[in-house]
């Protein structure tokens, strides 16, 4: 039982390692809360769903919104990291936002994802193959990273000649390395030293790549990108670096995750397993339970740029307000027995993947994966064990999964 003047502190490691009493108190109790750090916190399901998609509610200041966890002084935008996160489209407003994202849902085209699936299980089912025959152990980082990774790089064309097993670790690492920049806090010295160094290799990795297709373009995402058109415009360079580093992450960070979570509740809820392994049909819904039940993505960011109200709480323009969809994605309003793992279908998906302007172009090729993942999984090991005894989180509060699951094929 939480205290009734509970402060919401993403940097708790109580939090961290179980968010859901607290997510519940802050549902029941105080929906709109005012953190210690300035920011609202908004849990509901109705009311965390409009800020997502009411354009009243946007990214804002950017500068601003990151001094919010450091200091007045800081300098911000003399960091490559955060530099690089400002020009993120997810980042952004519009007019910007519109631009880049028109520019980015282009080339990841539906058409495009969905044509790629019969691509997308092969890289499944072999890496799940290699898994098993290379003894592996810890799920996290001999399959989760690894799967959409490789699909990311088949989707960008890249050749066997422009990666190794090594560069792909490489490519993981920078990326693991540089997403602290998207957390709810203030980066230690040493630890923002090397997101700087590693935005700068990732932005210097990707523009090689880009300049080969401008020599010679192929029929794959890198050249699509790189000839990319909205209204006559085409991406700049450091547009360019920003969005395919920025793809990579989100399959790094919540695909990935999203499959970690996922076999480890199959591992928890036996029952649950055991349909889905009588039922495949039933792996779509099961990816929305992932979504849902563990969301890869706890929370994010969103500005009033007006005086609005949420809940009968007034907020003023300019306010910050973290809206956490792991807990609107458990609110009894809105969902029966919310903490019921159950990967029955269910009317309405989750809040994990954002809504509105700012809803995540990637959550198809996500789901995509997650289903195929399921399919070949139960279909060449259906006898696979989850060791969730031993299973070890990761210390972060905004990407919620495992640094490792053991798991045997």
């Amino acid at each position: 039982m939480l205290a009734a003047d509970y402060n919401f502190n993403p940097m708790d490691p109580e939090l961290i390692r179980d968010p859901y009493p607290a997510f519940h108190h802050l549902l029941e109790n105080d929906p709109v809360h005012r953190s210690q750090f300035g920011f609202w916190v908004v849990t509901r399901f109705d009311d965390a769903r409009r800020v997502l998609i009411d354009k009243h509610f946007g990214q804002g200041d950017f500068v601003r919104n990151i001094q919010l966890f450091y200091d007045d002084d800081f300098d911000v935008m003399s960091h490559p990291a955060y530099a690089w996160l400002s020009r993120v489209f997810v980042m952004q407003d519009p007019p910007d936002h519109t631009r880049l994202r028109g520019l980015i849902a282009n080339a990841l085209s539906l058409k495009r994802i969905r044509a790629m699936e019969p691509r997308i299980r092969e890289l499944a089912a072999r890496q799940l193959d290699r898994f098993k025959q290379e003894g592996g152990d810890n799920f996290i980082t001999e399959y989760a990273y690894l799967f959409p990774t490789l699909v990311m790089c088949d989707m960008l064309g890249m050749q066997d000649d422009e990666y190794s097993s090594d560069t792909l670790l490489q490519l993981n690492q920078a990326i693991a390395d540089t997403f602290p920049v998207f957390e709810t806090r203030a980066l230690g010295e040493e630890e923002l030293a090397l997101a700087d160094r590693q935005t700068e290799f990732l932005t210097d990795y990707f523009n090689e790549l880009f300049e080969s297709r401008r020599k010679q373009p192929r029929d794959d995402l890198t050249t699509a990108l790189v000839m990319s058109r909205e209204g006559g415009d085409t991406l700049t360079p450091e547009e360019l670096s920003t969005s395919v580093i920025g793809l990579f992450g989100a399959g790094f960070e919540t695909t990935a995750h999203m499959i970690g979570n996922g076999m480890y509740c199959l591992g928890r809820y036996p029952e649950q397993r055991q349909r889905l392994a009588g039922d495949i049909s039933l792996s779509e819904s099961a990816v929305e339970e992932f979504l849902r039940y563990e969301s890869s993505l706890q929370a994010t960011f969103r500005t009033a740029l007006i005086d609005e109200e949420i809940n009968g709480q007034p907020i003023a323009a300019g306010d910050r307000l973290l809206t956490i969809v792991a807990a609107a994605n458990r609110d009894p309003r809105h969902y029966n027995n919310p903490d019921v793992f159950d990967i029955s279908p269910r009317e309405e998906k989750p809040l994990t993947f954002g809504g509105g302007i700012h809803y995540c172009v990637g959550a198809e090729l996500a789901r995509i994966e997650g289903k195929v993942f399921l399919e070949e999984l139960f279909s060449r090991y259906p006898d696979f064990t989850v060791d969730t005894d031993n299973a070890r989180r990761r210390q972060a509060f905004l990407f919620r999964g495992f640094e490792h699951l053991p798991v045997a094929l």
